[in-house]
């Protein structure tokens, strides 16, 4: 759920209580990225809830909704009258801070969830790439950069003004094909010496990744683990087929090699600007089961098992029980868009 009906919602949702909005839900999807216990900067640190925040989300969950495991999904497409209250919890990006912070409040809650992982993330240990954008825009110094792929130079100069050029090249960022926006990442952390650079990323560590052998203990824990593209960047129609299709491909291997069966996906981005026809069947044909989006509504709408719903759960939202029964909203919009793609 995004922009102005997202906001309009998310007010709303603020004043029902989850009693009154229950009738109205569906089967639905929730997903976060990351759990911090204390957040130092939160524009850096924009994945990440706070620990009290997303306990007290975890505890609503557990009142108000059936939370199942991944693996009843067929049954809940199948069936989704009958589960009108189930609910699917999910992580996204692979953060480490899931295995020492979030998965404690779950399993206290006993909530189960799935992980989707950017394997080459976990591979590597290299940061998101928009984590790193973003450290340009609030760490360089001021002045003009020329940056590949840019129509314009970038201009950085007071906190305000960064932060409004950042939103404005961020989208401009993600309209990339991935090997320009390599480029144009790999020019913005140039502007910062190796060694600032080092020192300002090792100060955020809650965007570190996970290791494999960190995923394996969630493996064990009984997290579900999905996958969430090979490198973190949208799916979208700059992209070539072949790109698309390693994307979809490569960590679904890696998984399957360190883990164990790969079964789901999950789009970076995940919203309709993100996601375009060629990526959803590079996903079905790489042989996801099924594939999530960021596009808001509730599983009964779905008419494509490759482009189903799920909705992000805000940084501050304390009443996200009574909105999750309203994401019925965008059902009519959902079907549209994967009708569109799918032609």
């Amino acid at each position: 759920m995004t922009g102005t009906s997202g906001q309009l919602f998310r007010q709303v949702g603020k004043w029902i209580p989850p009693v009154l909005t229950r009738p109205f839900g569906g089967p639905a999807a929730v997903f976060f990225h990351g759990v911090e216990q204390a957040i130092a900067d939160a524009h850096v640190q924009n994945n990440h809830h706070g620990l009290e925040t997303f306990r007290a989300i975890a505890k609503s969950l557990k009142r108000n909704f059936d939370v199942l495991p991944l693996s009843a999904l067929d049954e809940v497409l199948r069936n989704p009258r009958r589960y009108r209250r189930a609910l699917f919890v999910m992580s996204d990006d692979g953060y480490a801070n899931v295995l020492s912070v979030a998965a404690p409040v779950l399993a206290e809650f006993r909530l189960p969830w799935t992980l989707f992982v950017s394997t080459r993330h976990i591979d590597t240990g290299e940061r998101n790439p928009m984590f790193l954008a973003r450290l340009f825009f609030a760490f360089a110094p001021a002045g003009l950069y020329e940056i590949p792929h840019f129509a314009g130079p970038i201009k950085l100069n007071g906190r305000q003004a960064r932060q409004a050029e950042e939103a404005a090249c961020i989208e401009t960022l993600k309209t990339m094909a991935a090997a320009a926006a390599r480029q144009a990442i790999a020019a913005m952390g140039a502007a910062l010496s190796d060694a600032r650079l080092n020192h300002i990323v090792d100060g955020f560590a809650s965007d570190r990744f996970l290791s494999w052998a960190q995923v394996r203990e969630l493996k064990k824990r009984g997290v579900e683990i999905g996958a969430h593209a090979h490198w973190h960047w949208p799916m979208n129609a700059r992209q070539s087929e072949g790109t698309l299709a390693e994307q979809a491909r490569l960590p679904k291997q890696r998984i399957e090699a360190e883990v164990g069966p790969c079964r789901f996906f999950a789009y970076p981005f995940g919203n309709t600007a993100d996601v375009g026809r060629q990526a959803w069947r590079a996903v079905r044909e790489a042989g996801y089961e099924a594939a999530f989006t960021t596009l808001s509504g509730t599983l009964d709408a779905s008419t494509d098992r490759w482009l189903l719903p799920r909705y992000g759960i805000g940084l501050n939202e304390r009443r996200v029980s009574s909105l999750i029964p309203m994401l019925r909203a965008g059902n009519a919009r959902l079907v549209r868009w994967q009708k569109s793609i799918a032609a």
